[in-house]
């Protein structure tokens, strides 16, 4: 970690306010920021590599909404063969850079049969169902807490201020539960009835992992899901990743907008 945000801090030497970590299909969510500096991961020294496809791989930096932010164009998943620490990894590079505040993004199947295909959701609370976690093992008091509190995983103060951006810009916004699963298979029939049940709205294979390092460095989180497509466990109908990819790509500038008014009335970080 030390090495790797060493090695980011020598090409861009402003301290980030915001790091951004984006999806599947959601690397142009970011498109309002203003790169000054662009490094594929396989660069960065201990940096895990995407394999997934649409997940290019790359950290750029630069200044969104006048503010130094990071976005991590791609990220990583347990089903992927690495371990909960190394999906987290680029969190921890994060909180070495100093950055207090981590926006994430992820293409989600809705299970709430209220939402639509195309919909954001503003991630409410989350239910880790991948039988992972990224502080198992000694704990570094340096990163953070023994046990970290999860009751406020998601900043209330981030979250209000992406509906009222909503309802200003008149984009839908809805809310829900995201349920993190190990995946790669995606859920039967069964299993959705199981995930509306214990009270999921959403159900995705990432961000599980990242979300809760980021408790543990004590930064504060906004999450976004862009509802790919919609699971009915009594009308089943097949999820291709081409359909998800499309969809999670019409989505990105409705996401990019929010992402970008809400950095915008981010402290500038100079305090």
């Amino acid at each position: 970690m030390e090495e790797a945000a060493a090695f980011v801090r020598l090409q861009f030497s402003k301290k980030p306010v915001v790091g951004v970590l984006t999806g599947t299909g959601l690397g142009a969510s970011v498109q309002s920021l203003a790169a000054e500096m662009v490094l594929d991961y396989a660069d960065i020294p201990h940096f895990p590599v995407s394999t997934v496809v649409s997940h290019p791989g790359r950290l750029v930096a630069g200044t969104l909404a006048g503010r130094p932010a990071v976005v991590f164009q791609g990220r990583f998943h347990l089903y992927e063969g690495y371990s909960p620490r190394e999906v987290a990894f680029p969190v921890r590079v994060l909180q070495k850079l100093g950055t207090d505040h981590l926006i994430v993004t992820n293409a989600a199947g809705g299970l709430n049969l209220d939402f639509k295909a195309g919909d954001v959701m503003l991630i409410r609370d989350q239910i880790n169902l991948t039988g992972a976690n990224p502080l198992v093992g000694a704990n570094n008091t340096d990163w953070g807490d023994r046990f970290p509190d999860m009751s406020r995983v998601y900043s209330r103060i981030l979250a209000q201020s992406a509906a009222s951006i909503c309802r200003d810009r008149h984009i839908s916004l809805c809310q829900g539960v995201y349920a993190g699963l190990l995946g790669p298979s995606l859920e039967t029939p069964a299993e959705i009835r199981f995930l509306k049940t214990i009270g999921a709205d959403a159900v995705g294979l990432s961000t599980i992992q990242e979300v809760i390092a980021a408790v543990h460095a004590g930064m504060k989180i906004l999450g976004l899901s862009i509802i790919t497509n919609i699971n009915d466990p009594d009308n089943p109908s097949p999820a291709s990743v081409a359909a998800i990819l499309d969809v999670a790509s019409q989505a990105a500038p409705v996401v990019d907008q929010i992402i970008f008014e809400l950095v915008r009335g981010l402290p500038d970080g100079r305090q």
